[in-house]
């Protein structure tokens, strides 16, 4: 698999390169905005690990871009350890938000948790079949997310969120079942953060209220 490193720190992103290339990744860098939307389109990458502070651009902005054109595991770098870099890194499309300074060895398993659900769900594109839910609706076969006749805009992740729920309707989920679900089956690695703000961004796409917080437990997708 190819790995695309968007990082500006040289040092960093040959420590990245050599641990990757190491478990057999083929990896191209790039150390800037324009340079690594530019290396995206040229190498199709089949993952990407991107810097949120880029000498030439915004890692959000650049995520957003890459967003555009592929649904592709992206996992976000960053050196500023606040909760709103956190929220607007995912809301840009993020699959994962790591913080520095990390584990490389974290990161790994990210990247494969990464990788293994976004082939699950490539997989499952081939099987016809259509999950629904009063006006919702999720088509597994082109894997998209109708709100009536409309196709909503909805990240990889919140598409997984989406099939999850349907799958599960009026039965409560457990925080820790849904992050083992869509992020990590050992149910490490991630932080409860992340769930919330995929499920809040889910919410406001959705434009219903069928998603119920179960306070001190989890979530339920409530079909009257």
């Amino acid at each position: 698999m190819k790995i695309l490193v968007i990082e500006d720190d040289i040092g960093l992103s040959r420590g990245i390169s050599y641990a990757l290339n190491q478990e057999g990744y083929e990896i191209v860098t790039a150390f800037g905005q324009k340079s690594g939307i530019e290396c995206y389109r040229k190498e199709k990458p089949d993952g990407v690990i991107l810097d949120l502070n880029l000498p030439d651009g915004d890692g959000i902005d650049t995520c957003r871009r890459i967003r555009q054109e592929s649904d592709i595991p992206i996992l976000m770098l960053t050196a500023r350890d606040m909760e709103i870099d956190e929220i607007m890194g995912l809301k840009s499309g993020a699959d994962d938000y790591i913080t520095k300074p990390f584990s490389i060895s974290i990161l790994k398993i990210r990247l494969e948790n990464a990788l293994r659900k976004y082939k699950a769900v490539s997989d499952d594109k081939g099987r016809s079949k259509f999950l629904t839910s009063e006006n919702i609706r999720l088509d597994t076969k082109r894997f998209k997310g109708y709100r009536d006749d409309t196709e909503l805009d909805l990240s990889m992740t919140e598409l997984r969120l989406l099939k999850y729920f349907l799958e599960n309707k009026n039965q409560v989920l457990l925080k820790e079942q849904i992050l083992q679900h869509i992020w990590d089956e050992e149910g490490n690695f991630v932080e409860e953060n992340t769930l919330s703000v995929n499920i809040s961004r889910l919410r406001k796409k959705l434009e219903c209220d069928n998603i119920k917080t179960i306070h001190g437990m989890g979530y339920l997708w409530e079909e009257r």
